[in-house]
């Protein structure tokens, strides 16, 4: 009697068969609808991450076989190639300089058009409008406009009694006339953020206005915890884009010398006197100009990981200051 009990309750031989075939079943189908998506991974990141790190230990010219060095390139990036200090200068003052311009910058107009009462949706596309614009075309408009003889910015300067500069021709303006060229195109993280503002329920704010809180202390204490996850975004967002930094620069210094030659003449890179060389375009110069693979490779190779160890801090930061707010 128990024992026909026993074999009722648990599932007979067969039945068991069918469950594993359908989960089998189900396994492949997954896998088959993943496939493309590892394929993709594999194919245009894996690999070319794995090579990178091979040839940055090798002596390689894209013509003859990589020879294998160990850490010379590395060595040679820290103690006997001074042009990597003034292009990683250059990228670690675009870092802190641009990223907390960008986003600064970003939240402010987003607060801005999320106060408006009408013409809300062409503000909007205005202030988004720019980031639809190639970066050369962009840079070139930029170069224009901040032309220190006849730019529309120096001749209104000039009639308000100011000097306006040199802009990109000047090694103290060259950087922060492309920070202002990098904040006129951040409208794509400009909506990012403003969609945070939106999605910040009223009711807090209601709340706090009936605890006494004014304004300031209404952004403080309720729109930045709320928004503080996209924020975070926008500041890795804008490391990156600093670390990256390559054809606003490049193009700049070309077009405020007049010509269009970008990476034929090596005197036009990084000019005026090197103060728009970043790691980037360093990078690009000695493994398509100079060949020197290897080397590219390993400036590269650092470059990664750099942007690896900021996202990794920050993320870290983040998620041990929401920690202690859930704790309190």
């Amino acid at each position: 009697m128990t024992s026909t009990l026993a074999e009722k309750a648990s599932p007979s031989a067969p039945a068991k068969v069918r469950t594993g075939a359908r989960r089998a079943k189900r396994r492949r189908t997954v896998v088959f609808f993943m496939a493309p998506a590892f394929l993709g991974f594999l194919i245009f990141f894996g690999y070319p991450l794995i090579a990178t790190v091979y040839y940055s230990f090798t002596r390689y010219d894209l013509i003859n076989a990589p020879v294998f060095v160990g850490f010379d390139n590395y060595v040679r990036m820290f103690t006997s190639e001074p042009l990597v200090g003034t292009a990683a200068y250059n990228t670690l003052w675009l870092v802190v300089v641009l990223t907390v311009c960008r986003v600064v910058f970003s939240l402010g107009v987003a607060s801005v058009i999320s106060r408006l009462k009408s013409g809300v949706g062409l503000v909007r596309t205005l202030c988004y409008l720019p980031t639809l614009a190639p970066p050369a075309a962009a840079t070139l408009a930029f170069v224009f406009v901040f032309n220190p003889e006849f730019g529309p910015v120096n001749r209104f300067l000039r009639l308000v009694g100011i000097d306006g500069g040199l802009w990109f021709n000047s090694p103290a303006m060259s950087k922060p006339a492309l920070t202002l060229l990098a904040l006129w195109g951040s409208g794509e993280l400009m909506i990012i953020i403003l969609a945070a503002l939106l999605d910040v329920p009223t009711e807090q704010y209601e709340a706090a206005e009936l605890d006494g809180a004014g304004p300031i202390r209404r952004f403080w204490h309720v729109t930045l915890p709320s928004i503080s996850p996209v924020l975070l975004f926008g500041v890795v967002n804008s490391i990156i884009y600093a670390l990256q930094f390559f054809t606003q620069a490049i193009v700049a210094a070309s077009a405020s010398a007049g010509t269009a030659d970008v990476a034929g003449n090596s005197k036009l890179i990084g000019a005026p006197q090197n103060s728009t060389l970043t790691y980037p375009i360093w990078l690009y110069v000695q493994g398509f100009r100079y060949f020197n693979m290897g080397y590219a490779a390993a400036m590269a190779v650092l470059l990664f990981i750099v942007s690896a160890a900021f996202t990794w801090i920050l993320v870290r930061q983040l998620r041990k200051s929401q920690h202690q707010e859930e704790g309190a």
